[in-house]
């Protein structure tokens, strides 16, 4: 129960939700608070109606769904931290969360963490698309988060602690990182040679010397496979660039 865990049920979770085809339109605001308290800051912030007028100050918040344009006004005013805005019409395999966020440090735009579920659990892996840095005199600051879409409506933080480890970058000719591996590996890529097609890790001037076991040993430890088993993918000894202008001279050293 919500009141001895803190963490909403399904149902709980479901009497706030909007409809599949809404959320399907583009941005739009989802409310979860769900216990009655003296509290309308959402309604006086949402400038177009779209937060129903309150009867009682006790009242919880109501959203016509219809009217909400997700300008996510309302974000930094919950006291509660209880809003945030979903956007499914981001692509056809991923949608834009906009939460609330009061940590320090803010995480840097384009980064990498694991996205947590209402228990704090790890869901996915998540992009950090925009950060607005609160300010005076809430200081709340909102960050855009690039989730699967699947998880949309179950991802509401994410773990900054990971940073460092998505971040770490596996093939330095391409600046390839270890989220982005790990984020290939989940869209079912589960080669070297197929990572390399499509990242271009371990096609610089070093031809994989150093990234092609790191992505093998991630491939083996996420997919279970044996890296004896797995197929070696093709490549070359190492190149060193050089500029054209010194293959024209012929046998002049100039």
């Amino acid at each position: 129960m919500l009141i001895k865990t803190g963490v909403p049920t399904k149902e709980d979770i479901d009497g706030i939700t909007p409809s599949k085809e809404r959320r399907a339109k583009g941005p739009v605001a989802v409310i979860e608070c769900y216990q009655k308290i003296p509290c309308n800051p959402c309604y006086t912030a949402c400038k177009i109606g779209a937060i129903k007028e309150f009867k009682d100050i006790n009242d919880r918040p109501e959203i016509d769904f219809d009217k909400c344009i997700g300008c996510g006004q309302c974000i930094t005013k919950c006291p509660g931290l209880a809003i945030f805005i979903i956007d499914e019409s981001y692509s056809d395999e991923e949608a834009l969360i906009q939460i609330p966020y009061e940590f320090l440090p803010l995480p840097e735009k384009g980064t990498y963490a694991t996205g947590l579920d209402r228990e704090g659990k790890p869901v996915s892996r998540v992009k950090v698309m925009k950060v607005v840095e609160g300010k005076y005199p809430n200081k709340t600051s909102i960050v855009t988060l690039k989730v699967p879409k699947e998880y949309s409506m179950d991802i509401r933080s994410f773990n900054i602690e990971d940073y460092y480890s998505y971040n770490t970058m596996i093939c330095r000719c391409e600046g390839v990182t270890l989220g982005e591996i790990r984020e290939l590996i989940r869209q079912g890529y589960k080669t070297v040679d197929e990572i390399k097609r499509i990242s271009r890790a371990g096609m610089g001037p070093c031809q994989g010397r150093t990234c092609r076991q790191l992505i093998m040993q991630e491939i083996a430890r996420i997919t279970g496979q044996n890296i004896a088993d797995m197929p070696m993918s093709t490549f070359r000894p190492p190149t060193k660039p050089i500029n054209l202008g010194l293959l024209t001279g012929g046998e002049d050293d100039e």
